[in-house]
């Protein structure tokens, strides 16, 4: 048997346990797509959207890079954002990041990284402006990286509310909420980065006011 059928059986198999359990559920998905959420994320295979919230098909729009960045000139992260926003009228949008994450591991080593290095220079500017912060786990790679994986949250879920996207929903009275979320591999359970906006007034506050949360956390490393 290919690794294809496999696949194919595989889902043939899931199809029909979701029609034994619920049969209208894909005529009803068919239907339209009406989520409240949106899910910004890593690229990790081990860090699937749906299944992390208990929810099912239909109920989070997803958008995935390397180390869920969100970059202003990337018309990939923009297009669903604004699909996302002005089509689908999501109401909250969580930047989810994940302790051990590889990408931004890999941001701190001095070796090339070929064509994702250009990628990665953006976590390495979040490690820049913040080396106060990571200066007391110089040491402990590992707890580091997670130190790095949250405050790169952070600089994320900021870029997100400072798009020209996000920016007018508020104007115009949308109700949008952004969170900044990071994931714990090793337990399962997302941890809230204390960074919520419902609205443009006092972003750099609620920053800063995350980031110095971020900044005690040097002592046991996050699961």
């Amino acid at each position: 048997m290919t690794k294809l059928q496999e696949l194919m059986d595989g889902n043939r198999q899931w199809a029909s346990r979701v029609n034994e359990k619920s049969p209208d559920f894909f005529k009803t998905l068919a239907q339209q797509q009406s989520p409240e959420y949106l899910w910004i994320g890593c690229s990790d295979s081990r860090v699937p959207a749906n299944e992390i919230l208990g929810m099912l098909p239909g109920d989070v729009f997803v958008h995935r890079n390397v180390s869920n960045l969100v970059i202003h000139t990337d018309m990939n992260c923009l297009s669903v954002l604004q699909f996302a926003v002005q089509v689908l009228k999501v109401k909250h949008i969580m930047v989810v990041g994940h302790y051990g994450c590889g990408g931004v591991k890999a941001s701190l080593s001095d070796s090339p990284l070929g064509l994702i290095g250009n990628w990665l220079r953006h976590i390495r500017d979040v490690s820049k402006k913040y080396s106060d912060v990571l200066e007391p786990c110089q040491g402990d790679e590992d707890q580091l990286v997670d130190r790095l994986c949250e405050l790169n949250v952070l600089e994320q879920t900021y870029n997100l509310c400072n798009t020209t996207i996000v920016q007018e929903a508020w104007r115009n009275g949308q109700e949008l909420n952004v969170y900044g979320l990071v994931y714990g591999l090793s337990d399962g359970l997302l941890q809230d980065l204390h960074f919520h906006n419902e609205g443009a007034d006092g972003l750099e506050q609620r920053l800063q006011a995350a980031v110095e949360v971020v900044a005690t956390r040097t002592g046991a490393r996050q699961a």
